[in-house]
């Protein structure tokens, strides 16, 4: 009696479809992506570059992270999770005029005018302007990474709070919506992208590090 074959089912086919559809998806499919702290090292100044500009005191907000890995912030002992508001006062506060600030070409207001988008108390011994507000971060050799990450993470958000309250009422919608919307976007508008330059030319980011010697 003859053997009857077991009937195959053809896989090739199906295989060639599997990769095809997860080659799709691997091309089509959108992953945010953590860019980690986005700081560069200085760059050796050339011998005949010019001195650096005098900065006033009061435009320099000073923290200290030392070898027992406590935060000094303006000569006072402070917790990692109060420096975002101290932050905040001290760039939003607006006491005097700023430099001139240009724009796609032009002027943004008239030279010398005081930060009108501030909502900061004017303090005169506090910062004069976001575009003059200088935060230096001083640390030891002895000072663990994850301090000195979590203080530049503090920073951060405090300039992300700034530029999100700003760019909500001069767009209706928050700096971080923005920037998330251009990354996702193939080709994102030159409105978009000229409204992201604006609110970081209004809160420019000014971070400086040295350590201690």
């Amino acid at each position: 009696m003859a053997r009857r074959e077991t009937p195959e089912i053809n896989a090739g086919s199906m295989a060639d479809i599997a990769f095809l559809l997860l080659i799709f998806f691997l091309v089509t499919t959108t992953m945010d992506v953590d860019a980690g702290i986005s700081r560069r090292l200085p760059e050796k100044l050339p011998i005949d570059a010019p001195p650096p500009p005098i900065i006033k005191e009061r435009n320099v907000f000073e923290i200290n992270i030392n070898r027992n890995n406590e935060i000094l912030v303006e000569n006072e002992y402070r917790k990692v999770n109060e420096i975002k508001q101290l932050a905040i006062d001290f760039i939003d506060n607006g006491g005097k005029i700023g430099n001139p600030i240009e724009l796609f070409g032009e002027p943004l207001g008239s030279v010398g005018t005081e930060c009108s988008w501030c909502e900061g108390g004017k303090d005169p011994e506090s910062s004069d302007h976001p575009n003059k507000a200088v935060i230096s971060i001083k640390t030891d050799r002895s000072t663990e990474m994850g301090t000195f990450i979590a203080v530049q993470d503090e920073l951060g958000k405090a300039y992300i709070f700034l530029r999100n309250r700003l760019a909500m009422k001069e767009f209706g919608k928050t700096y971080s919506e923005m920037v998330k919307e251009e990354k996702n976007l193939v080709e994102p508008s030159q409105r978009l992208k000229d409204n992201i330059k604006k609110i970081k030319v209004m809160y420019p980011e000014i971070i400086t590090k040295s350590e201690n010697k």
